[in-house]
């Protein structure tokens, strides 16, 4: 029998790969995607922060810097762009730019919280803004990963390494041990050189009692949630790489016949699918974090140098590094 004609189903649907996902073929053209990404994200941090005003507004207003010169709105509205850009183009989905901006935006706003006597409502709705403003947009223009997909909810998802990415065991004690190493950078920075920094280059600071109290221990609950965060962003994604054609190429290499290019990329860049992604998600996110936390400590807090910023930020960079390496040996093993 001959099908019927005009049914929707005797029509192919075109996919395409995305990350580490196979999905439907998106309806909009591929120049328009990006820049609806960054107008719907920006449109939607200002509807937010502007609901968000009349409660967090006197907190902020106090600690903010005037922004009056062009090149300071500039610089806030191009690296926000930056960092979606990295996002979309480093094919990440919504966890992945969740994550990374809870880890970014988090530090600065833990700052005004503990240094500058900010409401913790106040953080918590910035946080949350910062977070959701990603999250959204990608979530809407880019379907969530393989490895995301199977280590939330959908469990029958196919993917390399799949009894590790959803062992709510092995996902405790990476995120655990993620935070762990969070804890203790910090920790370090206070009873080294953060308490004279924040007096010397944090000019108006009201105090930086919070240095002299915390304990690794102590500071451990707070920082579960960039535990959770980091192995959200590195480690997930890491586990259930499958390795690529150009992975394949690699593992087939021989140095009898290779060229003088191809024999100097393969020890360059001769690593596993995991370590790859490891690396390349380690560096993206010390990039991140730290460029993010300077520029919000330096741009937008009031009385803080640029020394002083460098100085903070460091401590994120550090622990990011750290906690890449770490979560790289661990999912190595």
């Amino acid at each position: 029998m001959p099908p019927r004609k005009g049914k929707p189903a005797d029509k192919a649907v075109k996919v395409v790969q995305q990350g580490d996902a196979v999905v439907p073929a998106s309806k909009l053209p591929p120049w328009l995607r990006f820049p609806l990404l960054v107008l719907s994200s920006l449109t939607l941090s200002s509807l937010l922060y502007s609901i968000a005003a009349k409660y967090t507004a006197g907190d902020l207003a106090s600690v903010s810097r005037r922004l009056d010169q062009w090149w300071e709105v500039g610089a806030l509205l191009g690296w926000r762009t930056f960092e979606l850009g990295l996002g979309w183009f480093g094919n990440y989905d919504g966890y992945d730019l969740a994550a990374l901006s809870l880890l970014s935006h988090g530090p600065p706003l833990y700052l005004l919280g503990t240094f500058y006597n900010v409401r913790p409502a106040t953080v918590i709705s910035s946080l949350l803004i910062d977070t959701l403003t990603t999250y959204v947009p990608f979530r809407l223009l880019r379907p969530l990963s393989l490895a995301h997909s199977a280590s939330s909810s959908q469990r029958s998802v196919a993917i390399a390494n799949k009894d590790i990415v959803t062992d709510y065991t092995i996902q405790s004690f990476t995120t655990i041990l993620a935070a762990t190493i969070y804890s203790v950078t910090l920790y370090t920075a206070y009873v080294t050189y953060l308490p004279v920094y924040l007096v010397t280059y944090f000019e108006g600071i009201p105090s930086v009692a919070a240095t002299h109290s915390a304990t690794p221990i102590a500071l451990l609950p707070l920082t579960l949630l960039f535990g959770l965060a980091a192995k959200s962003f590195i480690f997930t994604p890491a586990v259930a790489a499958s390795p690529s054609l150009a992975d394949a190429k690699a593992a087939a290499f021989n140095p009898a016949t290779a060229t003088l290019s191809e024999t100097f990329w393969y020890n360059v860049w001769g690593f596993s699918p995991k370590t790859k992604v490891v690396i390349k998600r380690t560096l993206a996110l010390v990039l991140v974090s730290g460029i993010n936390t300077f520029v919000q400590t330096f741009v937008t807090v009031e009385g803080v140098e640029a020394i002083g910023a460098v100085a903070y930020s460091a401590i994120w960079s550090t622990a990011a590094a750290i906690t890449g390496a770490a979560l790289g040996v661990v999912g190595s093993v």
